[in-house]
């Protein structure tokens, strides 16, 4: 949420930040509605003020005169409360249009429609050349008895998968390795919870408008996270921290639910685009200051390079145009993993800088030595996602014969496993 003192004085800034967005966000109304309802807020205090000066003359009135006053008492409250009946209409209305607010990009974020225009920054490793004919990791998982898409789909529906065997303790391997590799760099470990309060999605951003994403539990008004962001972000919410507690840095493993609705027809074989999935998130609270918060930004991008590097597997990082941000995001950058079964770098990791925008909503502020107080910049960034990360690690690393080799830093979490499929002797 912006502050709406910030949206009246950069009005021109608003509306092209909502363009470049491509956001169809109604400014006009919002500014409509701002102007409407304080001079109907200064009427209904006024009247409430000489309601209640009349009242107090009452009991000492002469008796000639309490009724006439009684009933100027009572008109005027008839009064109030059609003006009670208008003011809570518009500022419903404004309170809801305020949550659809986009935040302006940060400058030297490109302007572009969408993905197919977020610009290259730099790229990792070399993508490999293989002299045998590539199964993609569908096939691998079924072939090895690791992956079960068709009793997934059979116990969960579409989009669902069962890990097996060695296919589960790979998931776990390059769990673990993320989890131990986060907390030796500081980073708080959490187990939070997976099943939250609206205000928690509505806080972070993904409420009004992500809905139609979430998994929602309608009779205990409880939604299933689609990131461990969620709870992370919000474990501080209204509360006013310490300028000497910031900048804390929080991670989570968590089982996260996205209904991937509006992808009807997009990537519904494989384990790229899922319902179900594990992600460990790095979630960021920091001062109210930019260069502080670019900083931590490329801290947390610097993480996720650092797993994928410890993995070898190639990447790309890009910097995501404004047709590709979300509402609140002011920047993000995107790693793309090289996956030769789609002969591209797709999405893997995603950091975002939200600067105020989750704090506001989520009042999440801190106090400085001489008690001013500041909203909190967020920050987050995915450490490693699977099973997506598996379709590089399965198709990177196979071999002539069928077999998986599993990577270096990965052997200690299989109990020693250095191939996935090797015949027992």
């Amino acid at each position: 949420m912006l502050d709406i003192k910030f949206i009246r004085e950069n009005t021109d800034k608003i509306r092209k930040g909502a363009k470049d967005k491509r956001n169809n966000f109604d400014l006009d109304r919002l500014l409509a509605l701002d102007l409407e309802i304080k001079p109907l807020q200064m009427s209904w205090e006024s009247m409430q003020a000489e309601r209640n000066a009349l009242s107090k003359t009452i009991g000492a009135a002469a008796p000639a005169d309490r009724e006439p006053l009684k009933a100027k008492v009572a008109d005027i409250k008839t009064q109030m409360d059609s003006l009670t009946t208008q003011l809570t209409a518009k500022k419903e209305e404004f309170d809801g249009l305020m949550l659809l607010v986009p935040q302006p990009a940060r400058d030297d974020v490109p302007v572009g429609k969408d993905d197919s225009e977020n610009i290259e920054v730099r790229t990792w490793g070399t993508v490999p050349t293989f002299d045998f004919k590539l199964k993609d990791h569908a096939v691998l998982g079924e072939e090895l008895g690791i992956i079960d898409s068709p009793r997934g789909v059979k116990i969960a529906g579409s989009r669902s998968y069962v890990l097996k065997g060695d296919g589960a303790r790979l998931e776990q391997a390059v769990l673990r390795f993320t989890y131990d590799f986060l907390v030796s760099r500081g980073y708080t470990a959490m187990q939070i919870p997976v099943l939250v309060t609206e205000d928690c999605m509505t806080g972070t951003g993904y409420f009004p408008t992500g809905r139609e994403q979430a998994y929602f539990v309608e009779k205990d008004n409880l939604a299933l996270v689609g990131t461990s962001e969620v709870p992370l972000t919000s474990y501080h919410s209204n509360e006013m921290l310490k300028d000497s507690e910031l900048p804390i840095r929080f991670m989570a493993q968590s089982t996260c639910f996205r209904r991937e609705a509006g992808t009807y027809g997009k990537d519904t074989s494989g384990l790229y685009r899922v319902h179900q999935f594990q992600k460990i998130e790095q979630v960021i609270i920091g001062p109210n200051d930019p260069k502080a918060s670019e900083k931590l930004h490329d801290e947390l991008v610097g993480n996720a390079e650092a797993i994928l590097q410890a993995l070898e597997l190639p990447y790309r990082v890009v910097y995501v145009c404004t047709g590709d941000l979300g509402q609140g995001q002011l920047r993000k950058h995107d790693i793309e993993t090289w996956m030769p079964s789609r002969n591209a770098y797709s999405e893997t990791h995603s950091c975002s800088s939200f600067h105020e925008f989750q704090s506001r909503r989520l009042q999440l502020r801190y106090k400085d030595k001489d008690n001013n107080k500041f909203y909190c910049h967020t920050l987050n960034n995915t450490a490693i996602a699977t099973p997506r990360v598996l379709i590089p690690l399965l198709e990177m690393y196979q071999q002539k014969d069928g077999t998986i080799r599993v990577p270096k830093v990965l052997v200690p979490y299989m109990a020693g496993t250095t191939v996935i499929g090797a015949k027992k002797s």
